[in-house]
């Protein structure tokens, strides 16, 4: 918005400086014209006389046209049509007279001369005009572009957030489930320390900017906080391999894009199996890549053997759009089955790394 607002703000500047530059170098014109037709030195008074009369006609002229700017089109083509013939007769008017004082012998002998006088201010307004048009509907353009990619940054922005916000509600559900369990149990501390780490992941989440990136240290932090309480839940069942590349560490991430991946790992791979499993995340540095492999040896699905799994469930859809909205085409998102069971979730970044001291 503040963009858009100091264009607005440059336009009604602009427009004084060309004034005064147009106007001048028209004064300078004429008055080197009537030298080279012979006039004295004194002509210069009268380029002068006519240079600010039309700086003043044009001024003037330009308060009709802004009159004009909201009508439609046609309707403003012809008034302000109207407003250039009247400004060049008026125009033509105070040139001849100022000319005609200045000498005798410049007074034409017939109606055409006049017309010729007429035709020339015409021309000049006419140029004018088209010059304040052209750079008024040129301005206009870049105002609606400037505010359609504000516009659109904003929907992109709110749509992120949408999406990030988005906490899945069985990860509440449960983790609040486990702590009534805990403490019927009278197993206050081990509560004690879920609330916590329930309270701290919370805090993360809400306060991190959906639009910002971090560092995939950062976000790794972030990941503990969140599986510090599943692991309250599940103890020994649920195993985590944690195999991250020191170049990789210092990479940019969007926050908390791991978080529903794991949540999907943990909900299929773990929960559903009295024995449990692993989740295994990688990550890389490839080239200009960041390479993140998310794995878990659950029992995979059978419905998609040999094929990349559709991103089923809000979590993972949610995951593919936010990262379709900040990269582009230059990411890639893909689920498919591990063998012999489990699952792997492959993501490709564009690799950028933080800056120093983030």
């Amino acid at each position: 918005m503040f963009r858009l607002k100091s264009v607005l703000a440059s336009s009604r500047i602009t427009f004084w400086p060309l004034q005064v530059c147009g106007w001048v170098g028209y004064f300078t014109l004429n008055f080197l014209s009537a030298i080279g037709y012979g006039k004295s030195w004194d002509y210069v008074f009268v380029s002068l006389a006519c240079a600010s009369i039309g700086f003043l006609i044009t001024c003037v002229l330009r308060l009709g046209y802004r009159a004009l700017w909201h009508l439609p089109m046609r309707r403003m083509s012809w008034r302000a049509a109207c407003m250039l013939v009247v400004a060049a007769i008026v125009f033509a008017t105070c040139y001849a007279t100022i000319t005609f004082r200045y000498c005798d012998d410049c007074r034409p002998d017939s109606v055409l001369g006049y017309i010729g006088y007429f035709g020339s201010m015409l021309y000049v307004l006419l140029s004018w005009s088209g010059l304040y048009f052209g750079i008024k509907f040129n301005r206009q353009l870049q105002q609606q572009k400037l505010a359609a990619l504000q516009a659109l940054a904003m929907a992109h922005e709110a749509q992120l957030k949408m999406l990030r916000y988005q906490l899945n509600p069985h990860f509440l559900f449960n983790t609040l489930n486990a702590i009534s369990t805990l403490i019927l149990d009278a197993k206050q501390d081990t509560a004690n320390r879920m609330v916590s780490s329930l309270s701290a992941f919370l805090r993360y989440s809400l306060d991190s900017d959906p639009v910002q990136r971090v560092s995939l240290a950062q976000e790794i932090e972030a990941l503990n906080l969140y599986l510090g309480i599943e692991q309250l839940r599940f103890g020994e069942r649920l195993q985590v391999i944690m195999d991250i590349a020191p170049e990789a560490r210092n990479a940019l991430v969007p926050s908390l894009i791991l978080q529903p991946l794991i949540e999907n790992a943990v909900k299929y791979a773990i929960a559903k199996r009295e024995q449990g499993g692993s989740v295994e995340l990688l990550a890389r540095r490839d080239g200009d890549d960041l390479d993140l492999r998310l794995r878990d040896d659950g029992p995979g699905s059978d419905d998609f053997p040999d094929k990349q799994l559709p991103c089923r469930g809000v979590g993972l859809a949610n995951t593919r759009e936010r990262l379709r909205v900040l990269y582009g085409e230059r990411q890639s998102f893909s689920i498919a089955n591990r063998q012999p069971h489990g699952v792997e979730v492959h993501l490709r970044l564009p690799f950028e790394a933080a800056p120093a001291g983030n």
